[in-house]
C-alpha cells in the first residue's frame, strides 16, 4: 500500500512538473545533485529537527516563503536585516510576526560548511516551506532550484502583501497579477490550515458585527481578543496539521479573517471551497501545483542575483 501511494505521488508530480518549462540557465529539478548533493537532506533534517521541538514553526516557514515570493519574487529578500540606511522587508508591520529565521540560518551555516557559496538563501526558504508542509502532514512535492538571492529589501515594497480585509474580488485581482487562477488562489489560501492569526487582524470584524461571521464563533474571537491585539486564534482546530479543516471552518462561517470567510460568501469561490472541504486529496493536488507556481515567481537567475554567504546581509 505504501509503495502504491508513493508511485501515485510520483506520477502526480510528473504531471504537475510537466506543466512548467525551465530554460537552460533557469531553475531545474536536482539542481544541486552535482554541486552540493546533500543540500536537500541538510535542509530537510534542519527543518525536521526544529519542528520536532516547536511544531508551530511549520506555519512560520510556509508564511515566510509566501511573503518572500510576493515581494520582488522568490529571492530571499525577506531574510535581509535592516541597516542604518535602509529599513528592510522583515521590519515592515506586515512582517513583524514572521517566524523561522533561525531555521534558515542553521541550514545555511551547515550548507556553507559543506559546500560554500553554492546554495542560495532563496532556495533554502523554498525548500524549508516544502519540507514544513510535508512534516505537518501535507502533500509531498518537489520544486526546481537555482534561485539567486536578491540585493533589494525595502519596507515600502511590502505594501503589495495581502491585508486580512481584502474581499474576493481584490484577492482574485492581486493573485491574477502574479499569474494565479482563482483555483490557485483558493488552494494557496488553504495554507491557513497551519498557524494562527492575531487579534489585530480580525478585531474589526467584531467591532462592525460582521454578518458573515457565525455568532457563536464571534464570541470565541471576542474572548481571544480580551487578551489584547497580539492574542492568537488558530485558523482551524488543528493548527499544526496540514489538512482541509480550514475549508470546513469557512463552511461553518468560522473563518478567522475576513479574507478567509469571503471565499465562501462569493459565488465565484464557494464551489471550490466546498470541493476542498469534501475532498482533501483534491486540495492537496491543487495546493502542490499552486506552490510550484509560486516558487517560480520572478526568480533571480544568473548575474541578476548572488549567493549570499550570510542570509541576513548582502555580500560585500
Amino acid at each position: 500500500m505504501v509503495m502504491g501511494n508513493l508511485i501515485g505521488v510520483l506520477l502526480i508530480m510528473e504531471v504537475i512538473v510537466s506543466g512548467f518549462s525551465f530554460g537552460a540557465d533557469a531553475l531545474s529539478m536536482g539542481y544541486y545533485t552535482m554541486s552540493c548533493p546533500f543540500a536537500e537532506p541538510i535542509v530537510r533534517n534542519t527543518v525536521t529537527r526544529a519542528l520536532n521541538n516547536d511544531p508551530t514553526l511549520a506555519a512560520g516557514l510556509l508564511r515566510m516563503h509566501f511573503h518572500d515570493c510576493f515581494i520582488e519574487g522568490c529571492d530571499g529578500s525577506v531574510l535581509l536585516d535592516s541597516t542604518k540606511d535602509n529599513t528592510a522587508e522583515k521590519d515592515s508591520p506586515a512582517n513583524l510576526s514572521l517566524r523561522g529565521y533561525e531555521i534558515i540560518d542553521d541550514a545555511k551555516e551547515m550548507l556553507e560548511n559543506q559546500c560554500p557559496g553554492v546554495v542560495s538563501c532563496a532556495d533554502i526558504v523554498a525548500m524549508a516551506a516544502r519540507d514544513a508542509v510535508f512534516w505537518a502532514g501535507g502533500p509531498v512535492y518537489d520544486i526546481p532550484n537555482g534561485r539567486k538571492d536578491g540585493r533589494r529589501s525595502k519596507m515600502e515594497d511590502t505594501i503589495n502583501l495581502l491585508p486580512p480585509t481584502f474581499n474576493t474580488s481584490q484577492l482574485i485581482n492581486v493573485f491574477g497579477k502574479h499569474g494565479f487562477s482563482v483555483q490557485d488562489m483558493v488552494a494557496l489560501s488553504g495554507g491557513h490550515t497551519l498557524g494562527v492569526a492575531r487579534c489585530s487582524s480580525f478585531k474589526n470584524r467584531l467591532n462592525n458585527a460582521d454578518p458573515t461571521l457565525d455568532p457563536e464563533f464571534a464570541k470565541t474571537l471576542s474572548k481571544t481578543c480580551s487578551g489584547g491585539d497580539n492574542a492568537e486564534q488558530p485558523f482551524d482546530a488543528t493548527r499544526n496539521t496540514f489538512d482541509n479543516f480550514y475549508f470546513n471552518a469557512i463552511q461553518r462561517k468560522s473563518g478567522v479573517l475576513f479574507s478567509d470567510q469571503t471565499l465562501y460568501t462569493d459565488s465565484r469561490t464557494r464551489g471550490i471551497v466546498n470541493g476542498y472541504a469534501m475532498n482533501q486529496a483534491m486540495f492537496f493536488l491543487n495546493f502542490q501545483r499552486a506552490m510550484l507556481k509560486m516558487s517560480l515567481l520572478d526568480v533571480k537567475e544568473g548575474a541578476k542575483g548572488e549567493i549570499r554567504s550570510n542570509c541576513r546581509k548582502v555580500n560585500s
